[in-house]
């Protein structure tokens, strides 16, 4: 009701009495065309380009035409042929028709008396993957590092030694170790967010 209110409000604004036979004669199509437009963009779950969603239509009009022409369901190539289009194009039209609806995360996927939820089946964040991801953004700039600097940090993270420590393996100083550290890891902070930052 609200987008055929919508669609009448355009006609009323629109309309020049000099033309036409009438308001009710403009403003039937423009309320319509209203409620087409709002059917056609707003039913989907997730957003699809309107390129997507006008070739699935005509996607769906070749698939029938093809298969009484041919008696079997036609092929991508055949399908690509009669409607112009690529198959990558056909293939982002076919996932567009995958979201024009969504399941809950609460339907139950059998129909026993106790079944699982969708939901219950999808899985969570893994740390590690993140981690992994962490990893190798600073093995992107590792080689940027001095070998001193980089043989720092792994006795530092991997080995789990002291500052001291890394400092009597290396002869040197707690405090010139702690200097090397803090510029290793200033210079793959810096790095590390002016990536973030560009991407």
């Amino acid at each position: 009701m609200q987008v055929g209110y919508v669609g009448l409000l355009k006609a009323i604004n629109n309309y020049d009495p000099a033309f036409g036979n009438g308001l009710s004669a403009y403003a039937a199509p423009c309320v319509s065309g209203e409620i087409k437009r709002h059917f056609r963009d707003k039913r989907w779950q997730v957003h699809v380009r309107r390129s997507a969603q006008e070739l699935l239509l005509e996607l769906r009009k070749a698939t029938e035409e093809l298969t009484h022409q041919l008696g079997r369901q036609p092929g991508n190539d055949e399908l690509s042929e009669r409607l112009g289009v690529s198959n990558e194009d056909l293939l982002e039209a076919r996932q567009a028709d995958l979201v024009f609806s969504a399941y809950s995360l609460d339907a139950p996927l059998s129909d026993r008396e106790d079944p699982a939820q969708l939901g219950d089946v999808l899985g969570g964040e893994d740390a590690d993957v993140e981690h992994a991801i962490d990893m190798e953004s600073v093995a992107t700039h590792w080689e940027e590092l001095p070998e001193r600097e980089q043989r720092i940090l792994v006795m530092r993270f991997y080995g789990n030694l002291t500052q001291a420590e890394i400092g009597d393996r290396l002869g040197i100083s707690q405090m010139h170790v702690s200097r090397l550290l803090a510029r290793a890891l200033s210079h793959l902070r810096s790095r590390l967010l002016d990536a973030a930052l560009t991407t």
